[in-house]
């Protein structure tokens, strides 16, 4: 009887095992996920996003975006509208000299023989430090270099740079995850430009993979001809299976797709609503959606010193000017203790836990600057700046081959990033939600917009309205608008700030036909800065600046887009 119970049970146990060990199927066709005799389709239950080096987890949601004081600049640019903004991730800091020099040991070492302009090019400009009557020569000398300021924010970047490191550090972050899950063995930093990893190559290679598929189910590394300059290049430092080192094929291998949920999303600059959200933080001070007390700093209460009642109270909250000649208070009692910028993690964090969203330096956001934005911005994800690209590729229709585009002649640039161009009309057209690839100007001044004055055809004018694509110097594609509206000038043909100097006009220099100080390179910067009063660092605050211009009050911090749910769950 008793073995009779055992058996049983055991029986019972087995039954169990085997359900618990049965494979996960499709609901709509009944084959079995992530099983190589059916195919191998993966599915990826209970994925959750990894937060990236240095981020912090901001819980989107609405708020009202805009000013929050009197304008006493009479501007009304910032006038207040609620919008709502998805979950994202932002820089617990502003980007320091640290990071940034880090980046550029990096080109300094890939591109050290070819292509060193490129290091060149990303140099911030410390020359920013300068003033007419002030003597801030040590700051030219040290301040990016010097292990000092290490912990301090990188400033004198243009937008553009800030794009481009930000672009870089999502290729390093994914190339760094891909090694430490052993798909990629570590190597040293190639000396050839093209070898080293770039994300969207990658991801472009490993989509069009020429497979054989075994008995097993799984298939070596395919090829696709002159797609990847260099394919052995990261089939070398692949991990193969059996637990050894392969060469250049393993019979067990394949590359990461966009499926598996390995790769991080981009590195990129916050929207300008994102940074104004991050910065006001009303997480901390709302019960059940009441928001029991608005802000006007990242901070409760309309004081700039910290009002509570412990032994901080008195103390600035951030790093500004206090007033006319007062940098950082008196010796021996020194306020904000920082004469310039201060180290990233000064102050208090605000209740997203985010350091310096006011004062210390400020800092770039993504938006196209426009003084009515507010007016027309989306109500879900405000942003101005769209210019819609496509790869320099196309694809076969009869065997999925990728061909280059009749009028490309490689598919990379110098860089090793896959080329990319505006979206054609072809591809626009016929469309409901974009009819053209540079959207800067839409509702403010674009065909779309413009209402034909009495006795004029504004369409017919092209001095007025036209577009044209270009190449820059790095031989990667541009496209420029010359609205009338927005005209920043007739540079000889050249982009403003490659134009040719005039010694006969030394003060002249400028574009000839220039309209406006706002054009197409005009971007956002907020959050007040170390030489600002306490009005410009109220989240709603706005400037701008040409894209390719920078200062020494001046930074940024990063950002990336949360997948999936916009909570994370303990």
């Amino acid at each position: 009887m008793k073995n009779i119970i055992r058996l049983s049970m055991l029986v019972i146990f087995g039954a169990l095992l085997l359900a618990s060990c049965q494979k996960e199927a499709s609901n709509t066709t009944g084959w079995y996920y992530n099983d190589p005799r059916f195919g191998g389709f993966q599915n990826h239950p209970g994925y959750k996003q990894e937060t990236g080096p240095g981020l912090i987890f901001v819980e989107g949601g609405t708020f009202s975006m805009g000013h929050t004081e009197q304008d006493v600049m009479f501007e009304w640019n910032n006038t207040p509208r609620r919008v709502t903004v998805s979950s994202f991730y932002m820089d617990e800091t502003e980007v320091t000299n640290l990071d940034y020099r880090e980046y550029l040991y990096w080109l300094r070492h890939v591109y050290a023989t070819d292509f060193r302009y490129l290091y060149r090019q990303s140099l911030p400009d410390t020359l920013v430090w300068r003033q007419r009557l002030a003597y801030n020569e040590p700051m030219v000398d040290l301040y990016l270099r010097h292990p000092a300021y290490e912990q301090y924010p990188v400033v004198g970047v243009s937008w553009r740079q800030a794009r481009d490191y930000s672009s870089w550090r999502t290729d390093r972050v994914n190339e760094f995850i891909l090694i430490r899950e052993g798909i990629l063995d570590p190597y040293a930093a190639p000396q050839d430009q093209s070898k080293h990893f770039n994300l969207d190559a990658y991801l472009v290679y490993a989509d069009n993979l020429d497979l054989h598929i075994d008995e097993t189910g799984r298939g070596p590394d395919g090829k696709v001809e002159k797609l990847y300059k260099d394919p052995s290049t990261l089939k070398e430092g692949r991990r193969g299976g059996g637990g050894g080192r392969q060469g250049a094929f393993a019979d067990n291998r394949r590359w990461v797709s966009i499926e598996d949920g390995i790769f991080l999303p981009r590195y990129r600059l916050p929207t300008e609503a994102e940074w104004e959200y991050a910065a006001l933080a009303y997480i901390g001070n709302h019960y059940k959606e009441r928001i029991y007390e608005r802000r006007l700093y990242p901070w409760n209460g309309n004081y700039i010193r910290n009002d509570s009642r412990t032994e901080d109270r008195g103390q600035i909250m951030g790093n500004i000017m206090r007033g006319r000649g007062d940098n950082m208070g008196v010796a021996g009692a020194l306020n904000d203790k920082a004469d310039i910028c201060a180290p990233v993690r000064s102050y208090w964090p605000n209740d997203f836990g985010l350091y310096c969203m006011a004062g210390n330096v400020n800092e770039w956001v993504m938006d196209v600057y426009r003084d009515l934005t507010f007016s027309d911005m989306a109500e879900f994800r405000p942003f101005r700046g769209n210019v819609y690209s496509e790869r320099e590729i196309t694809r076969d229709p009869n065997d999925g081959m990728i061909e280059l585009t009749p009028d490309a002649e490689d598919y990379f640039d110098v860089t090793g990033k896959i080329l990319e161009k505006p979206v054609d009309a072809e591809h626009a057209y016929n469309r409901d939600n974009y009819t053209r690839a540079d959207n800067r100007n839409y509702l403010d001044g674009d065909i779309n917009s413009l209402i034909p004055a009495a006795g004029e055809d504004w369409w017919n004018e092209p001095e007025r309205y036209s577009e044209y694509v270009e190449y820059d110097k790095d031989s990667t594609r541009t496209i420029e608008s010359t609205d009338g509206m927005y005209n920043d000038g007739d540079w000889a043909g050249k982009e403003w700030g490659e134009g040719e100097y005039d010694p006969t006009n030394p003060k002249g220099n400028k574009g000839t036909n220039m309209t406006s100080l706002v054009t197409d390179r005009a971007r956002v910067y907020k959050g007040g800065s170390w030489k600002d009063r306490a009005y410009w660092m109220t989240p709603g605050s706005r400037r701008f600046l040409d894209e390719k211009k920078s200062r020494a009050d001046l930074g940024f911090r990063c950002a990336m887009t949360r997948v999936g749910s916009p909570t994370i769950e303990e």
